[in-house]
């Protein structure tokens, strides 16, 4: 078991970073290497060392590894023509300069494939990293992982993308190729355990969840989670060039970094030797569970974010249809009032049943009347307590998802959209007054989803824009009176 200093590399990377926030939580003595620290001050915990310095700057690297009993080593490029030589540089360096530390082990995360079918250039990178660092001497933990399935991994994102946007979906060869994804918490869990292991148990540990999937097969979990209906075309003739293009047109990857993912899902990534599950704590979860975590983790950060970071205020037009982040779009405006934070929420609070919207009272009840027609609940269930909200109360066609008083309230819209919906309310003290940032966040679920956002988007913006409008001018109404 490793008890000293640990090094990490990566830390800013995918599952560096939440690698870092575990170790964190289980009292490592930590120090991050990376290019820039700054990028990590406030997110990092005070007592977690951080290092300066490229991985291809021998000096640099010596220095991050000195008085360290184990490292992680998480670097790995997706870019340039070159990097493949790159990596075998940095890991040449890596190595070298450990031994030469004293680094009684170093964890590496490689990718599974077999070298019988022909690696692509990305997964023999992967692979050759990892016998370029035990080359050098110093033992090592390699765990080889197919897909990783988790809110924000680059092949979650690929599927969301594809399935969220595309209700036919044209599937080259690799759609059918099996594959064996492992959860991000599972794989975070596995690298943490690394340390307790016995001197003399390294070795390569193949690492992935109990299904054998194909890409077509995850597809057709998210879409049946997220409740679409999608239609798989194969057309095995569609090269890894015009599928790295397709996807850079539908998805958020890069054509460049899509063509190395695509040329990579041509080999069978599947564990063939178990001895994992025989020598770490870990039981990898299935596919459904890991596409759900998916969905919940990403609702969790995304709630967490402020939305009004999305919204521009360089004065430039806004964009139709609001701004977007991942697959949601975001309408966001605000107002100063000349009231204390109080008396801004004070409206906020009693919005909706008998005290209606603040606006468009009509436009209101027509909506509640169609969502009744639609088979949704409609208007009709108003509120519990007409000056009081408490989360999981519903709120005519609404349920309050989150409540702070005075500074907050989200609300998750209940009636038919296609979609999932929010609008929240946030009360931050400002000069003079406070400010009221008020957002309408739309998730959408398929073209008929993409069509009533942008169909509903210039009526929206009278809405909430009048709604806004008038919680201000009742907050200062209510303070004059006081």
């Amino acid at each position: 078991m490793i008890t000293h200093r640990v090094l990490l590399t990566g830390a800013t990377g995918y599952v560096g970073g939440r690698l870092l926030a575990e170790l964190e939580r289980r009292g490592v003595a930590l120090r991050c290497f990376l290019r820039r620290p700054e990028s990590l001050r406030g997110r990092a915990a005070p007592s977690t060392e951080l290092a300066a310095g490229d991985a291809l700057d021998a000096q640099a690297v010596a220095r991050a590894l000195g008085a360290v009993d184990a490292a992680y080593y998480l670097i790995h490029s997706m870019g340039g023509e070159d990097f493949a030589a790159r990596d075998r540089e940095a890991a040449r360096i890596f190595g070298t300069a450990a031994r030469e530390a004293g680094v009684k082990r170093i964890v590496y995360l490689g990718g599974l494939g077999e070298n019988a079918g022909g690696l692509s250039e990305h997964l023999r990178s992967r692979q050759e990293t990892g016998e370029i660092l035990r080359e050098s001497g110093v033992p090592v933990v390699e765990f080889r992982a197919s897909i990783v399935l988790g809110s924000g991994s680059l092949s979650f994102e690929m599927i969301r993308a594809l399935v969220e946007r595309l209700p036919i979906m044209i599937c080259p060869r690799w759609v059918a190729v099996e594959a064996q994804p492992i959860a991000v918490e599972d794989v975070i869990a596995y690298l943490a355990a690394a340390l307790d292991l016995p001197a003399g148990a390294e070795r390569v540990y193949e690492i992935g969840g109990p299904d054998r999937v194909t890409y077509g097969d995850l597809m057709r979990e998210y879409a049946r989670q997220r409740g679409l209906k999608r239609l798989l075309v194969p057309v095995p003739l569609l090269t890894p060039r015009l599928s790295s293009l397709w996807l850079g047109l539908v998805t958020p990857l890069y054509a460049r970094v899509g063509r190395k993912l695509v040329d990579s899902m041509r080999n069978p990534t599947v564990v063939r030797d178990p001895a994992a599950l025989l020598v770490f704590p870990v039981k990898p979860r299935g596919v459904r569970e890991a596409i759900a975590r998916a969905l919940v983790n990403e609702d969790g950060a995304f709630a967490r974010t402020r939305w009004s970071d999305a919204v521009s205020s360089s004065g430039l037009t806004e964009r139709y249809g609001g701004d977007r982040i991942g697959t949601r779009f975001i309408d966001s405006r605000k107002a100063l009032v000349p009231v204390p934070p109080s008396a801004a929420f004070a409206p906020i609070r009693r919005i909706g049943g008998d005290a209606g919207w603040y606006y468009g009272n009509f436009l209101w009840r027509l909506r509640g009347f169609l969502d009744l027609l639609a088979g949704g609940v409609g208007l009709r269930r108003g509120r519990r307590h007409p000056d009081e909200l408490r989360e999981g109360d519903v709120l005519d066609f609404w349920r309050v998802e989150a409540v702070e008083p005075n500074r907050l309230l989200r609300l998750r819209a209940e009636m038919r959209v296609p979609g999932r919906a929010w609008l929240q309310f946030e009360i931050t003290p400002a000069a003079g007054g406070a400010e009221i940032r008020q957002t309408a966040i739309f998730d959408a679920s398929g073209l008929f989803g993409l069509l009533y956002w942008y169909g509903l988007y210039p009526l929206h913006r009278v809405v909430f824009a009048g709604m806004l409008r008038g919680i201000a001018a009742l907050a200062e109404k209510s303070a004059a009176s006081r």
